[in-house]
């Protein structure tokens, strides 16, 4: 390297809105269109090759069951070691490359992103993930964006921070790749999140083994297509779909398994820790374990909270993207006082809430995962219908005739430890508990003690002190912690994410905490004139007689 490359400080990428008429609207609707026509093939992607193993699966749309966008071929065990061979084998080369020559694939991917793949992506992440066109904007565009452009710039301020040196000595520090491949394993409901868990890994020099999540397999395809038009090396990034019955055991069990970047369920987590700790006699290194799993994420209103602002953060925080975000607000805390002066309102605003095929830029929401979550959701409301202890106000309708649509539903308890207060839903739920004004301390412990999961949460109040007591009663409750907005919306660069307790690691994507996750660092000292005495100079002034 013939020079000091700095790589800019960034700035987050523009939102575009997709008003009706906008070029960027209609070259939009263009790219549903041709996706929606046409029936792709997803093989596995294997030292930089396609692989179509004759094992395949159909992929649908969630909201429209007639809608077959890709026929995908699954991996088997022979597939699994192809792909940990190929991760190996490009380990030496991938891990000589310089900063900048890594940095300069991403930053062009994110270029790429920004330009004539955003349609793509984002038509891919609709259509595959039923998100509306602005979730989808902020997601795989925006976020992911900025990730790639972010991560460059943290990488390089990683490199630069350099140990001091004393008289006659140069200390400095080479951030090596960690020991062996890490395995990525990706969640259905960020596409920004999928591509970050692979490109954050390799960055830093490491091949990977990815498993995307197969609800999200067919925005992963063009994720791949995507890296490999800006220039990444052949076996660097493998993508393995198929069972994680088989695919899992094999990757967590190979010697040379250095680390695991997850986000996913907090059981799913649990089990591949579990299955780390059996085995890690014969690991050649200790693995890394980076992971984002659940979260039970809280809205707190105190008495002086503005009533306007707190109805929208609720019906935006908890209804958005089919309240499918890991930081998606499903409780709230509301003082009774507020609650009379805004219930009404809300309702009203819940039952006035468009759901439908993203296609149609006027919804609001769409259809829910697949049927899995379909039924788990449908599960938890009818409980609340059927329980003494609670009350649909809103919403509670679920029908998956065409697609798996389940309505906006709020829920008002009087047991603040209520099923749906202190289990992960994962849905469009809120659930909605009354405090007195007077018990405010009181609740905020409730809020602390309900949930084994830290992920967010927020407070809405106008009164100082009202905020201070709750951003210290709150402090281990949320890793991303919001006074008067909603619970959701980490931007790259502004709020690293992550959470604590059973939320996760709190590695903190989007920031340099991140990444350095992902290197094992080697310390020299190099002694400019050694020396080539044995005895000390001290030990020369004392008499030996």
């Amino acid at each position: 390297m013939l020079g000091h490359f700095q790589i800019p400080k960034p700035q987050n990428e523009k939102i575009y809105d997709y008003s009706k008429g906008t070029k960027e609207a209609n070259a939009l609707k263009a790219e549903l269109k041709r996706l929606s026509s046409e029936t792709i093939e997803i093989p596995l992607f294997i030292n930089g090759k396609e692989v179509f193993t004759g094992s395949t699966g159909e992929f649908t749309s969630p909201h429209n069951h007639s809608l077959k966008l890709a026929k995908y071929h699954k991996a088997s065990k022979e597939h699994v070691q192809q792909a940990i061979d190929s991760a190996m084998a490009a380990k030496k080369e991938w891990e000589n490359y310089t900063y900048h020559e890594r940095a300069s694939i991403f930053l062009r991917a994110a270029e790429l992103l920004a330009g004539p793949y955003r349609a793509t992506l984002n038509a891919a992440t609709m259509l595959g993930q039923s998100k509306t066109a602005y979730q989808a904007e902020i997601d795989s565009a925006c976020e992911a964006i900025d990730f790639l452009r972010f991560n460059s710039y943290f990488m390089s301020k990683i490199y630069e921070n350099q140990p001091n040196s004393s008289a006659g000595i140069w200390n400095y520090m080479e951030y090596r790749p960690l020991d062996g491949f890490v395995f990525a394993v990706t969640p259905f409901n960020f596409t920004a999140i999928a591509l970050n868990l692979i490109t954050s890994v390799m960055l830093m020099g490491n091949t990977v083994v990815w498993k995307p999540a197969m609800s999200a397999l067919y925005s992963a395809h063009f994720i791949v297509q995507l890296l490999k038009k800006a220039g990444l090396p052949d076996g660097v990034l493998n993508m393995l779909q198929g069972p994680g019955s088989v695919i899992g055991p094999m990757v967590i069990t190979d010697p040379n398994l250095a680390g695991i970047h997850f986000t996913g369920s907090t059981d799913v987590f649990n089990g591949m820790y579990k299955s780390i700790g059996e085995n890690i006699a014969k690991y050649r290194c200790y693995p890394r374990l980076v992971g984002e799993t659940g979260g039970k994420d809280f809205i707190f209103a105190h008495s002086s909270a503005d009533v306007k602002a707190l109805k929208a953060a609720m019906v935006r925080g908890s209804y958005e993207y089919q309240g499918q975000k890991c930081s998606a607000a499903s409780r709230a805390y509301i003082p009774k006082s507020v609650w009379n002066a805004m219930k009404d309102d809300l309702i009203k605003d819940i039952k006035a809430i468009k759901m439908g095929d993203p296609e149609d830029f006027s919804n609001f929401m769409s259809a829910v995962i697949d049927n899995s979550s379909f039924e788990n959701i449908k599960k938890y409301i009818d409980y609340a219908a059927n329980s003494n202890e609670a009350q649909i106000l809103a919403g509670g309708g679920c029908d998956k005739s065409k697609g798996y649509f389940v309505e906006p539903t709020l829920i008002l308890t009087t047991n603040p430890m209520f099923k749906t207060m202190h289990e992960e839903i994962f849905g469009p739920v809120m659930t909605v508990y009354v405090y007195d004004d007077a018990d405010y301390e009181k609740t905020l412990d409730l809020c602390v003690n309900t949930s084994v999961y830290a992920l967010t949460g927020s407070i809405f109040a106008d009164s100082r002190q009202a905020i201070k007591t709750a951003f210290e009663k709150l402090r281990h409750s949320a890793g991303n912690f919001y006074i008067n907005d909603k619970p959701t919306g980490a931007v790259v660069g502004q709020q690293p994410f992550g959470g604590s307790m059973k939320s996760g690691t709190n590695d903190k994507a989007g920031s340099y905490l991140n990444l350095i996750r992902w290197v094992s660092p080697r310390a020299i000292k190099e002694t400019l004139c050694p020396s080539s005495e044995i005895i000390y100079d001290y030990m020369k002034t004392h008499d030996n007689k």
